[in-house]
């Protein structure tokens, strides 16, 4: 009988916590990643992802505008989405962090008025793809003044 109410017990458990701890969402965590923050590289100080990824502006995009980076653009160059306030880290000035509503809904980081993305192929600390000309406009870093490193 003992046994029986252990098995119970155990069917009751399970199937609600699916066998495994629940994952755990640490906020600090999640602050650090909607972070920006100035790195040293060799187009001089510019503006970085909490996880290290180089972001960009588009020169196709108007300053203070929305994007338009969509579809095959937007695989290539993935946006940088707001899920929150964004902290300002070291040598970013935060009142130039601000958002760009896209066609889907979602917030777009930006950057004094420029909407910011990835390179989907670069990983933390690469900067491969500075004045790269794609999509009909130029692919630039940021500096921490807001302005496009040419």
């Amino acid at each position: 009988m003992k046994t029986l109410l252990v098995l119970v017990a155990a069917a009751l458990v399970l199937p609600a916590s699916g066998g495994a701890a629940p994952a755990r969402t640490d906020s600090a965590d999640m602050e650090l990643q909607l972070a920006l923050k100035v790195r040293s590289t060799r187009y001089g100080p510019i503006l970085f992802d909490a996880k290290d990824r180089v972001l960009y502006g588009f020169t196709r995009d108007k300053r203070g505008g929305k994007s338009t980076c969509y579809g095959a653009c937007a695989r290539a160059w993935p946006v940088y989405f707001s899920k929150g306030k964004v902290k300002a880290m070291r040598g970013v000035k935060q009142s130039l962090i601000g958002t760009v509503r896209r066609r889907n809904g979602r917030l777009q980081v930006t950057y004094n008025g420029w909407p910011l993305y990835y390179y989907a192929h670069e990983g933390p600390r690469e900067v491969k793809c500075q004045n790269v000309n794609e999509f009909r406009g130029l692919w630039l870093v940021v500096k921490p003044s807001g302005r496009l490193v040419r």
